[in-house]
């Protein structure tokens, strides 16, 4: 079933990144959480939002002395111990693939963040809905700073579906909301019957323009929203067995509808606007085998059909969004599913809906895509959920794919990676530097500074004491490159002099001492690669040694004078990649 299997693993509190290269990460809140949509920040760096999960503890529980007055009092202060959703929205670099910020937005009920827009600011509208039934539209800078939360919709259950930018800066929520049980109410404000389409208009200030209902009197579920060209609005939306397009105008009057599916095999999951001003409809279609089927539909403005395409895979398969390039090639994702596993799924087409590939990612568990973005590199970031082998919660999922539907990989913080390194240095080799037998630079570079490790005047060959020192020097040495073999470009091992050489000119010196240095590089170099114990390693080894010889071209210099002694000296340089 799988392509590409992804093995991430959960190491550190806020989030856990897999030690390969591949731009792929995990965040790692308590409990159950997922990231529902995911944007382009304009430097560059990817914001997604979801939700974690939270336990509440009563107030009540904390104090000790509480004193109840009947055991109903005593029930309800337990119960106010609640678990549950909580909005969040976290910054991720874009080449690295670090967190560069990430934010719970906490209301004083459970609440899903479900879709993010940016603002002109560079900040973000973020659309979700509390499970009290508000809806919920949280506007905050970019620095994740909450500028204010609006909560808004009916007295009954509404939930969000999608939270689209308008060009006058502003933003459209759509919601499936519950129609109201009053008939005193007005029916164009709180339904008509059961479940409505719900839709509120807000200015870039946060403001409420309108706010309206559309339906009948069955239940008709909201699925996506886009505005086109002309600041029109193109709703898609749902009842039981049919599937509708609605047109309306920017002050939420009707102006069109059609029905485009009346199955009860086949449900609508994203509508997309495509840079020719024609729509594309993501769907599915249950087979005779009981199996998913994906189905896309295009429409034109005036939503007349021009391609309706079913693509039959092996496994049941939904795609849940899908986002235009701009050569007219498509990138979809979603998921795929067989009786005992769910993977994330990834699908480039052509302009006329037709697979190019596929990819699958995940683990043997639940994992989805939920939405995707295209960045301006065309480059592709998704969001979704990821559940860990032998594991029942689910992690918010982020990663890029590049425009062939591959893996993208992340760059190497190479100031990162050297100050890591460093740091693992200088622990491995504590007694060492404590006793100043060695110094460790910050740019990986290892002296020895014991006089017993320097060679003398014209000597090359390894003497007892350096041979007994190297034995464990290299021991230690050979460990961390082997540990850190992916990070390793090579070791370098310099052989150095001092400038003299009896009464010889400046040249035949030189020459002479570089011999001596590349004698004495050899000589180390030939030690440590003897110590090398398995063949497997022995070729890494073979890949990454490189002697150097330097003559006196590097040599010591102290208070304005040559330091002969320590100049004659083999040192050791870490490269990394």
């Amino acid at each position: 079933m799988k392509k590409q299997l992804l093995l991430l693993s959960l190491c550190s509190l806020l989030y856990s990144n897999n030690n390969s290269s591949d731009f792929s990460i995990i965040l790692n809140n308590a409990f159950n959480s997922s990231a529902f949509d995911i944007t382009q920040d304009y430097n560059g760096n990817i914001s997604a939002v979801g939700f974690s999960n939270s336990y509440k503890k009563s107030k009540n529980m904390t104090a000790t002395n509480a004193v109840y007055s009947s055991a109903f009092d005593y029930l309800d202060s337990i119960s106010s111990n609640r678990y549950g959703y909580v909005m969040n929205i976290t910054t991720i670099d874009k080449d690295y693939a670090d967190i560069v910020l990430s934010k719970d937005i906490k209301l004083n009920s459970f609440a899903k963040a479900v879709s993010v827009v940016k603002t002109a600011d560079d900040g973000y509208f973020i659309g979700g809905y509390t499970l009290s039934s508000d809806l919920v539209l949280a506007r905050l800078d970019s620095r994740l700073n909450t500028i204010y939360i609006k909560k808004f919709g009916t007295k009954n259950f509404d939930k969000l579906n999608r939270l689209i930018s308008l060009r006058d800066g502003g933003v459209i929520a759509l919601a499936t909301s519950r129609s109201s049980r009053d008939f005193n109410d007005n029916i164009f404000e709180n339904g008509i019957g059961k479940n409505d389409i719900s839709i509120t208009r807000f200015s870039k200030d946060g403001y409420i323009l309108w706010s309206k209902k559309y339906g009948s009197i069955d239940n008709d579920f909201a699925i996506d929203i886009v505005e086109e060209f002309d600041n029109t609005l193109v709703v898609l939306y749902s009842t039981k067995y049919k599937i509708y397009l609605m047109k309306l105008n920017e002050n939420g009057d009707k102006t069109a509808l059609k029905e485009i599916v009346n199955s009860k095999d086949i449900k609508a999951y994203r509508l997309s606007k495509l840079n020719s001003g024609n729509f594309i409809v993501s769907l599915s279609i249950t087979d005779e085998m009981g199996k998913k089927q994906i189905k896309f539909m295009k429409f034109d403005y005036m939503f007349n059909t021009l391609i309706d395409r079913t693509i039959n895979t092996t496994y049941s398969s939904v795609i849940r969004d899908i986002k235009e390039f701009k050569n007219s090639n498509l990138m979809a994702v979603g998921y795929v599913e067989d009786s005992y596993n769910r993977d994330g799924l990834s699908m480039l087409l052509d302009r006329d809906l037709t697979m190019l590939n596929q990819e699958h990612f995940g683990d043997d568990n639940f994992d989805e895509f939920n939405s995707l973005y295209i960045l301006d590199n065309s480059e592709v970031v998704v969001a979704g959920r990821y559940t860990p082998q032998n594991s029942q919660e689910s992690k918010m999922w982020i990663l890029k794919l590049n425009k062939n539907n591959e893996l993208a990989k992340k760059k190497v913080n190479h100031r990162l990676l050297v100050s890591d390194s460093y740091k693992q240095l200088r622990a491995i080799f504590k007694d060492e530097c404590d006793k100043k037998i060695l110094k460790i630079s910050k740019d990986l570079e290892i002296t020895f500074l014991d006089k017993r490790l320097l060679f003398a005047t014209g000597q090359y060959e390894l003497n007892k004491t350096q041979k007994l020192f190297l034995k464990d020097f290299s021991k230690k040495l050979i460990d961390f490159l082997v540990k850190n073999r992916d990070k390793i470009k090579g070791l370098e091992v310099s052989g150095h002099t001092s400038s003299e050489w009896g009464r010889l000119d400046f040249s035949k010196s030189y020459i002479k001492n570089l011999k001596l240095s590349m004698q004495r590089a050899y000589s180390v170099v030939s030690f440590i690669f003897n110590r090398v114990k398995s063949k497997e390693n022995k070729r890494y080894f073979i890949k990454i040694l490189q002697g150097s010889f330097n003559s006196y071209s590097k040599k010591i210099i102290k208070n304005s004078k040559e330091d002969k002694q320590n100049s004659r000296r083999v040192s050791f340089k870490i490269l990394l990649k």
